[in-house]
């Protein structure tokens, strides 16, 4: 099984990440692309920007909902099913994210539909 690992798109690259993913829409700020270490930015993974804007409203009030809303967004979204076939091929994947809030980022619930796909035969 695929060890699935999340890390602040800021901290620096480890070679106990294994494969990094990043997976925000947007670049990370302050970053240079030749500074930044990934081996896929995955655009299409990270929640539309509907869903995005509505979260950093009220991220707090609205975790749960955010968490429902994103993993369908991910059952019915063809990059999932894509990624789920290349991080099957890998021992560990390291997910990047920009956030500052490790609790409660789509890293998170990323990891967690991942996971749960994973599990199933």
């Amino acid at each position: 099984m695929t060890d699935i690992r999340l890390k602040r798109a800021y901290e620096p690259a480890e070679a106990t990440d294994g494969f990094r993913i990043y997976i925000d829409r947007l670049w990370p700020r302050g970053l240079s692309h030749q500074t930044f270490h990934y081996n896929l930015w995955d655009k299409e993974i990270s929640p539309s920007t509907a869903l995005r804007e509505w979260f950093h409203a009220n991220p707090a009030a609205e975790w749960g909902e955010f968490e429902r809303r994103y993993a369908n967004e991910l059952h019915a979204n063809a990059a999932f099913t894509a990624l789920l076939a290349t991080i099957r091929t890998k021992p560990t994947v390291t997910l990047l994210y920009s956030s500052r809030d490790a609790e409660h980022n789509n890293a998170v619930v990323l990891r967690n539909t991942l996971n749960a796909a994973l599990a199933r035969p």
